[in-house]
């Protein structure tokens, strides 16, 4: 099955987190992967603690998407196409059954992924694991093919004051 969190609300990474330890904790066979993320954030080394689950994520970026030049751009796309055929393997070869695709509807907008491969990969593999993916945006064919879409809205962030990200609590 397809689960998409979207928005622009904060959750969608937390609520993936969330879903991965309770699926891993029930037994089953978990993967997170981070697009546009580079491992930095907190959760990854709990993540990293679990049995039974894989973590991979994107230690090239180490940029945002706007401070990055073609040459850097191409760079990250080679590697999230590869975080994807990694995650396609652990589902036909390992028995994967829940794949977190963290950032991935905005790696999938910016074009930082093969966007057909990502395509074949939600259409196929969502009838093999649970297929979680996060993000802003989501195309409408990805809307269509999803079971379960939680939408986080922003309505009120320490941010919008001038605060910025607090380890922890945003990263």
């Amino acid at each position: 099955m397809l689960h998409i969190y979207c928005g622009s609300g904060k959750g969608k990474t937390t609520a993936a987190i969330g879903l991965t330890i309770r699926a891993n904790g029930s037994g089953m066979k978990t993967a997170f992967f981070q697009f546009l993320k580079n491992g930095s954030s907190s959760e990854i080394g709990i993540l990293e603690k679990l049995e039974n689950n894989t973590v991979i994520c994107c230690t090239k970026c180490t940029k945002f998407t706007f401070q990055m030049n073609d040459q850097e751009k191409q760079a990250i796309s080679k590697v999230h196409t590869d975080m994807l055929m990694k995650a396609c393997s652990l589902i036909e070869n390992e028995g994967t059954q829940l794949i977190i695709l963290d950032e991935f509807l905005d790696a999938y907008n910016k074009k930082l992924i093969d966007t057909v491969l990502a395509d074949s990969f939600i259409k196929d593999c969502s009838d093999k694991a649970e297929i979680v993916i996060t993000g802003r945006e989501p195309p409408e064919h990805f809307m269509k093919a999803a079971d379960y879409i939680t939408e986080m809205k922003a309505v009120k962030h320490p941010f919008n004051n001038g605060i910025s990200a607090r380890k922890g609590i945003e990263y």
